[in-house]
């Protein structure tokens, strides 16, 4: 398959090439689609207010290496991904966690290169991610074994999914998921995110009530020119506490700090204040 190829063509690179190939392939898909510009201009302005053209033009080329990155980090040798990460921040917090016997469940937003964070954590621990299979399932075999080696498992976005999650917080292990991402209907509820109502997942917020968890918050900067990243670990600075609709929302403002850190290495392209089919209209709007 065409796609297979390229992806394992970009994996096979230098990943400061890699990085080169995505800031081209960014500007490429911002100059061809007037729908996925106008979201990331308005996304951006929403989240930051009025965008000096630099910052967009920096929002522009992380976005394609974010893309281009992806095959590179899910099929190279494990311990030479690991080794991309040239500088961590925070790591006291795991721990903290792993002393005091606590599950943990790590949050990330579509910031940096999310998909070393597992990578870097499976080489010191066990930890099972929520999956979603990819938009073109000619990929799927690639990116799952990508997302299943060391210490790293896979949970599918559906019901055995979620118990697996569940079970895994029991036994005191890890876990790992993009709480940014948008949800199917049945899966979410409206919160805001940056000040704009988001249809939000409610699994994390679910999953922070298991007993003896602790929340981490993980993201990895992406250092110029292909020298590495720099992968940092948090507690959330608000907590995160109350019922269901109260911690959908203290999880966005967490994911709001960590964006606003390095607001340049955000997907600000991604839809991420669509409505689902069938979802009710946000109370704004209804």
């Amino acid at each position: 398959m065409l796609a297979q190829l390229l992806f394992r063509v970009v994996a096979s690179l230098p990943l400061s090439v890699v990085h080169r190939l995505g800031v081209l392939a960014g500007w490429i898909t911002y100059a061809a689609s007037a729908k996925y510009r106008e979201r990331l201009r308005c996304n951006l302005a929403q989240a930051m207010g009025p965008v000096k053209r630099a910052l967009r033009h920096q929002v522009i080329g992380e976005t394609g290496k974010q893309a281009f990155e992806l095959p590179w980090i899910l099929l190279r040798p494990h311990h030479e991904v690991v080794s991309q990460v040239v500088k961590v921040s925070g790591w006291g917090v795991v721990e903290a966690a792993h002393a005091d016997g606590a599950g943990i469940l790590f949050l990330t937003p579509h910031l940096g290169c999310f998909e070393i964070t597992s990578q870097y954590y499976a080489a010191h621990a066990p930890i099972t991610v929520l999956y979603r299979p990819p938009n073109h399932p000619a990929l799927q075999p690639l990116i799952a074994t990508g997302r299943q080696r060391a210490g790293q498992s896979i949970a599918p976005a559906d019901v055995s999914g979620v118990r697996r999650l569940i079970k895994t917080l029991r036994r005191h292990e890890a876990i790992g998921m993009l709480p940014d991402q948008t949800p199917d209907i049945g899966e979410g509820m409206w919160a805001p995110f940056f000040d704009r109502p988001a249809w939000t997942m409610t699994l994390a917020a679910r999953l922070t009530e298991v007993r003896d968890v602790r929340v981490i918050c993980a993201w990895a900067e992406r250092l110029p020119a292909g020298r590495g990243y720099h992968l940092r670990f948090m507690l959330p600075g608000h907590p995160i506490e109350g019922d269901t609709a109260a911690r959908v929302i203290a999880i966005n403002r967490a994911m709001e700090d960590l964006i606003r850190a390095c607001p340049t290495q955000y997907l600000w392209g991604y839809h991420r204040y669509r409505r689902p089919r069938g979802a009710p209209p946000p109370e704004s709007e209804a």
